[in-house]
């Protein structure tokens, strides 16, 4: 294999042939390995996994496997941005596209995409599909603390598919850890819930035994979409999954921000600051008041010695606060309808 190129190599760093694995792992232990080991798997090079060593062009260094990390979790972010785009852009079409005919047919014709008006429809339409789900129930639930109505809200549902056995796995925003309301009710659910959480996340998402799905249908959180078209679920899962292997587990702590006296939040704030994000849509996208938001800018300001707003977008860029950390996720889509749209309330 010696001299050959990428072509013989089909990967990415995510998941390295078996020699490549061999001589990456030999170069981290060792600090080192000589050129000539890389010799068969050029593919190292290539990812820039190994680069020359500058004190000896005959040796090769490896690039730290948490510049690695944070390299392929900057990918997972691009693709899952890209993917939510393409969602709203098709939900948009269909809106547009909807109001041109008749009235869409109703769930019992097998309608793909039913459009559901008003909190009562929506309930009516969450409590039959939790009736009838027997597996699996995935959630996103935007938005920071959940508020005790909101939980109890949905707890008869949740509470009955604990009894029918079903797993249920919730995808919350970091903000909601502080939530005493949450840490009770996961409490009472025990192993049939599993949570993670995440900077931020995509809008509410619900999702039952992968066939049928509900999501925000406008901005005033009135409606919702019900969908059952095998692609679009499909899609869905697929979003969510990913997010779901970038979340952190609630009973695990938040990761380092590596730089004294920068919170894991503040990180995230500088981040979005660096995109050019106002302090109100920064406060939205967080789960947190505009308030809060200004008081961690300030902070964040007074740490890394900024005198200005736009002083503190270079020192952001200059420590490298300006790249989401591990466990970020992509910026949510536009719309969140209201708790009375989730299938547990949470």
């Amino acid at each position: 294999m010696a001299g050959h190129g990428a072509q013989d190599h089909p990967h990415g760093a995510d998941r390295l042939c078996e020699a490549g694995d061999r001589v990456y792992s030999r170069a981290v232990r060792r600090g080192r390995v000589p050129r000539g080991d890389a010799e068969q798997v050029p593919c190292l090079l290539e990812l820039a996994l190994l680069h020359p060593d500058p004190d000896d062009m005959d040796w090769l260094v490896p690039t730290s496997p948490q510049e690695v990390m944070t390299r392929l979790l900057h990918g997972l972010y691009d693709e899952v941005s890209a993917s939510r785009r393409r969602m709203g852009a098709a939900v948009a079409a269909f809106e547009r596209y909807a109001g041109l005919g008749g009235p869409a047919p109703s769930a019992a014709e097998g309608a793909a995409i039913r459009v559901l008006d008003g909190d009562a429809r929506i309930q009516a339409a969450l409590d039959q599909a939790t009736g009838a789900c027997t597996t699996e129930v995935l959630t996103v639930q935007p938005g920071g603390i959940r508020r005790e109505h909101e939980l109890s809200e949905g707890l008869h549902r949740a509470l009955a598919l604990r009894g029918r056995g079903v797993r249920m796995r919730d995808l919350y925003t970091h903000v909601a850890r502080h939530g005493q309301g949450l840490l009770n009710y996961l409490e009472l659910m025990g192993p049939a819930v599993e949570a993670r959480t995440l900077d931020e996340v995509i809008d509410r998402l619900i999702l039952f035994d992968r066939t049928v799905a509900f999501i925000p249908a406008n901005a005033d959180r009135t409606m919702a979409l019900e969908l059952r078209h095998p692609a679009l679920i499909a899609y869905l899962v697929t979003v969510f999954e990913r997010l779901w292997r970038l979340a952190i587990p609630l009973t695990a702590p938040l990761p380092d921000t590596r730089i004294e006296g920068v919170s894991h939040r503040e990180q995230s704030i500088a981040a979005l600051l660096a995109e050019g994000h106002q302090d109100a849509v920064i406060a939205e996208r967080l789960g947190i008041s505009v308030r809060t938001c200004r008081a961690h800018i300030a902070r964040l300001s007074e740490t890394l010695g900024a005198a200005s707003r736009t002083q503190l977008g270079v020192r952001i860029a200059q420590v490298g606060l300006d790249k989401p950390l591990g466990g970020a996720a992509p910026p949510p889509a536009g719309i969140s309808p209201r708790a009375p749209g989730s299938p547990t309330g949470r």
